[in-house]
């Protein structure tokens, strides 16, 4: 930015605490008079000094960064005042524990309704065929349910592993 910038319109910084922006301002860079409320709540929770030397320890290249970073768990704060960014990274950890079993767990389902359909599948064919038959069959790995019109050896429409609707 030019320092023509800073005398035209100062940064949100110097606008809050009311103090003119200087050319070499270390907040003008990272709070833009477009975001008031970016400064006013790192202000709030951290204070303009402690930005200001913080800012100042840090190297000019990680310094948007470290904004950044203020910025998020200043809004943080505010929103939860106890746990900050900490409460929304708990839950969010929570929900990906639930998640993970949830997925789990229909995996496990899958697989098992998977086993029992192979598994009726090849005593269907045995059964029609008077032998085993894996690895002859053209439609091997398909599951048909047993219904009418796929020629069930026992024409009771009964199977293992779920219903006929899918």
């Amino acid at each position: 930015m030019s320092s023509s910038s800073y005398t035209n319109s100062p940064c949100a910084a110097c606008k809050f605490l009311r103090r003119k922006c200087m050319p070499d301002c270390i907040f003008a860079p990272y709070f833009p008079p477009e975001e008031p409320q970016k400064f006013a709540n790192v202000h709030k929770i951290f204070g303009a000094s402690n930005v200001s030397k913080l800012l100042n320890e840090v190297q000019p290249n990680q310094r948007e960064d470290a904004v950044n970073s203020l910025a998020y768990e200043a809004e943080a704060r505010i929103k939860d005042p106890v746990y900050g960014c900490v409460g929304a990274i708990s839950v969010l950890q929570r929900q990906v524990i639930r998640l993970q079993k949830e997925l789990d767990a229909t995996n496990a389902d899958l697989i098992r309704y998977t086993c029992t359909d192979i598994t009726n599948q090849d005593s269907r064919r045995i059964g029609e065929e008077g032998g085993s038959s894996l690895g002859q069959s053209p439609h091997e790995g398909f599951y048909y349910p047993s219904t009418p019109w796929n020629n069930d050896p026992l024409g009771d429409g009964y199977h293992t592993g779920g219903d006929n609707t899918m």
